[in-house]
């Protein structure tokens, strides 16, 4: 009973709601609609939605699905571990940010000429993944740049999205509960140990070795927590 009471109250502990649910909704909007250009891209994403879509297209279900239902699950775990960091981010990110991350990428595939995005193919029809990355292609550059802005647009709004301090998704708040119970090894040292394995677990779906969702496996938490300080001065909750 205590542990209910004490979920419902992180519901509420919001200082000022009514500028924080904006900023919150804001970030979680902005990080499904980023997703989606770093799904149209193919170079990768971070390692949760990277491992989902792994694992969503091997039992057919949608990304937004297969990451409620995951979520859900995690969830009720974090639960009963004592996580204190649940309210209505975590729902938000939870439920929207698949199916947004869904909705666009269907989107840019009926309005934008998406050969921009496609990778040239083997002669047996098979994707050349290492084609892709020839300099005298001329989308190689529109590829890159989209990637870049997509990159730089996420770790914005992921960063605005935990700024609001309406709770975290159940995936980013087992680190910290791992942290706490193994407080020798640094937060950032956890993630990266964290996301190294989300990717191992992809692989295990049939994923592919993403450039960018390495990248951001090392590199997502610290940059983050960076840019997170810096618009901080923004907002007065």
């Amino acid at each position: 009973m205590k542990k209910i009471k004490s979920l419902l109250q992180g519901f509420y502990k919001g200082k000022n709601l009514k500028k924080q649910l904006p900023v919150m909704l804001l970030g979680v909007f902005m990080m499904g609609f980023t997703l989606s250009w770093l799904r149209l891209v193919d170079w990768g994403t971070d390692t949760f939605t990277n491992m989902n879509l792994a694992i969503s297209a091997k039992i057919g279900l949608s990304l937004g699905t297969w990451q409620l239902i995951l979520n859900v699950i995690l969830l009720i775990i974090v639960i009963l571990l004592g996580a204190d960091n649940i309210g209505f981010g975590t729902v938000a990110n939870m439920v929207f940010i698949g199916y947004i991350c869904d909705f666009f990428t269907w989107l840019w595939k009926k309005i934008l000429p998406i050969k921009i995005f496609d990778h040239p193919v083997l002669e047996d029809g098979t994707p050349d993944y290492a084609g892709s990355w020839n300099f005298s292609n001329e989308y190689l550059w529109i590829r890159i740049m989209v990637l870049i802005l997509a990159l730089a647009a996420f770790v914005f709004f992921a960063a605005l999205y935990m700024l609001s301090g309406l709770g975290v998704s159940p995936c980013d708040a087992i680190p910290f509960m791992i942290q706490q119970k193994v407080k020798k090894l640094p937060i950032k040292v956890v993630r990266i140990m964290y996301d190294a394995a989300l990717i191992l677990i992809a692989f295990a779906f049939g994923s592919k070795w993403y450039i960018a969702t390495i990248l951001m496996a090392l590199t997502l938490g610290p940059v983050i927590e960076f840019v997170g300080k810096n618009i901080k001065k923004w907002f007065s909750f």
